[in-house]
């Protein structure tokens, strides 16, 4: 897989809001907010979408989705509650190619989301 601008971040290269990293995870603010608090977690390991997933990672997609609840709570939204979308290819609006995990929230989002 070709390098990614959330490669690139997760590597350092590039500079982000980082709210959170270890060894296989990065959560970083969305620099195009589409609510009050909106991040991104990503795994560290290039993964082109949810597609690629491999039964091997599913441990990896169970932490993102647990350090998306530590961040929420960081940030103050967990009480209150906040939307997880995962965009897989780019019908469904990924322009991204490295699996990420949308988290929203700090307002009401309405449903249906699209």
């Amino acid at each position: 897989m070709s390098s990614t601008l959330f490669s690139k971040i997760a590597s350092g290269e590039i500079l982000a809001d980082i709210l959170y990293q270890d060894a296989e995870v990065v959560a970083f603010r969305d620099v195009s907010p589409q609510a009050p608090v909106h991040f991104l977690v990503i795994p560290r390991q290039p993964i082109p979408t949810l597609n690629a997933v491999q039964p091997e990672e599913a441990t990896l997609l169970g932490k993102l989705f647990l350090v998306a609840a530590q961040v929420a709570a960081q940030e103050g939204i967990a009480e209150s509650g906040y939307r997880t979308v995962v965009n897989c290819n780019a019908a469904a609006g990924q322009t991204v190619f490295h699996l990420h995990l949308h988290v929203l929230g700090g307002r009401p989002l309405n449903w249906p989301p699209g």
